[in-house]
């Protein structure tokens, strides 16, 4: 009974800090847009996956760049 006196009041407690970071949560903007980031996980860069595709322009953002190789230093 004595286990009572200390858990009752730590599960209060806990449920009260997860009640206000949910809170939180939802005053931050956490949930406005949710299909948005669907899409984005969805809709990959796969353009080097694609057969027949054009290839990568040299405006493209992520332009390649040569690897530093320690072995190739003069």
């Amino acid at each position: 009974m004595d286990s009572v006196y200390v858990l009752l009041p730590l599960a209060l407690l806990l449920g009260f800090i997860g009640l206000m970071a949910f809170m939180w949560t939802l005053k931050s903007g956490q949930y406005d847009d949710l299909d948005g980031d669907a899409w984005r996980a969805i809709m990959d860069d796969d353009k080097d996956l694609i057969p027949n595709a054009p290839p990568p322009s040299k405006t493209d953002n992520h332009p390649q760049r040569p690897v530093d190789n320690p072995e190739n230093r003069p």
